[in-house]
């Protein structure tokens, strides 16, 4: 499907498996049922286009609301309003709720956001009183999408595009990383910070980053995120 569809595809579960669904012509069937044999079409409806904001809904973690900008939150609530763009993160992932849990348990002071993708951790640190608040991606998109982010809620994060595993890293307080669980380890001996927020990764995983302790685990539907503190 990727390669028939390299400008993306639908998967949604079905009773028998997994059903992929493409929006396309009659030419791009026929390479369907070139490639597969058997293929369904149906008319597409009208509004097509934007089927993709239905799988971006709000959350509430603790004080925190966090949502996509066609969503509008309480008048009281303290809202982080995220358009993902081309970077991954509206706040609806599992492991995204995870991370915001564990930094609602954490001391103010300053953090760095590590692999900040659409910028929602770091943005919602700096709501929360965090500062100063750094943020940094490998891909530029990110860091474009994260200060689009930033400006459209008014929150002062210091953004730079960079390999955490190469380049200098800004020090801070806290460390938030929602990568996977062997990117923890890797980036652990690069930082001086007393706390690290490690995510991206399943239950069944147990980042052990060198100088750090794990210290709280939370876990839902499968996926799991770790506060870490330095070792004296």
């Amino acid at each position: 499907m990727l390669e028939l569809f390299p400008e993306g595809f639908e998967e949604r579960d079905a009773s028998d498996g997994v059903e992929l669904a493409a929006y396309t012509d009659s030419a791009g069937e026929e390479r369907l049922w070139a490639a597969f044999g058997s293929v369904t079409s149906q008319a597409v409806p009208d509004g097509w286009e934007e089927r993709w904001r239905a799988f971006h809904r709000p959350v509430q973690v603790g004080p925190l609301w966090v949502g996509p900008p066609w969503e509008r939150p309480a008048e009281s609530a303290n809202a982080v309003v995220i358009d993902p763009g081309r970077a991954f993160g509206t706040g609806g992932h599992p492991t995204t709720r995870l991370c915001l849990q564990l930094l609602l348990e954490l001391d103010r002071g300053s953090l760095l956001d590590v692999g900040c993708g659409s910028g929602v951790l770091a943005i919602a640190a700096a709501r929360l009183g965090f500062s100063p608040v750094a943020a940094v991606d490998y891909d530029p998109a990110a860091v474009e999408a994260a200060a689009r982010n930033a400006h459209a809620n008014h929150a002062t994060v210091e953004l730079r595009q960079a390999d955490a595993l190469a380049d200098a890293l800004p020090e801070a307080d806290a460390v938030v990383a929602n990568v996977s669980s062997t990117f923890a380890p890797q980036l652990a001996p690069r930082l001086h910070s007393r706390s690290l927020i490690a995510s991206g990764y399943l239950e069944s995983e147990r980042p052990d980053p060198p100088r750090f302790r794990p210290v709280r685990r939370l876990v839902e539907n499968g996926w799991a995120a770790d506060l870490f503190s330095r070792e004296e």
